[in-house]
């Protein structure tokens, strides 16, 4: 059983950034593929990145050249480095663990999750 705990959300105004943080414990974490995905109010889930255990990564159109995804296996961390925050980038931003050794966007492909951690982002 994989244990995923966020952090670094908060509130930022339009143009700040922001580095989110989860770390996993309960499983071996090198070998598998980790995610970000995010989720406003009244909208569904939504897949923002993705990062493969050899550190292949993929973007939702919306935050490339915005976002990045990374991994220190030894700290069994993965991060979002989330720059140039517009409002529209406002929600709850969840971690979630693949057992997959592929990485994929769709959310059902993801077996675990952290509770998740709040983005404002004012205009």
């Amino acid at each position: 059983q994989v244990q995923l705990v966020e952090s670094g959300g908060g509130l930022v105004q339009a143009g700040d950034s922001l580095r989110l943080s989860c770390v996993a414990s309960g499983r071996t974490f090198s070998q598998y593929a980790l995610g970000w995905f995010r989720q406003a109010p009244g909208k569904e889930r939504e897949f923002v990145a993705a990062i493969g255990w050899s550190r292949n990564t993929i973007y939702t159109d919306s935050v490339k050249g915005r976002f990045t995804i990374s991994r220190d296996n030894d700290k069994s961390a993965v991060y979002l480095q989330m720059d140039s925050l517009k409002p529209e980038d406002t929600a709850t931003y969840y971690c979630a663990f693949s057992i997959n050794a592929h990485i994929y966007d769709t959310a059902s492909r993801f077996d675990a999750w952290g509770r998740g951690t709040q983005v404002t982002v004012s205009s």
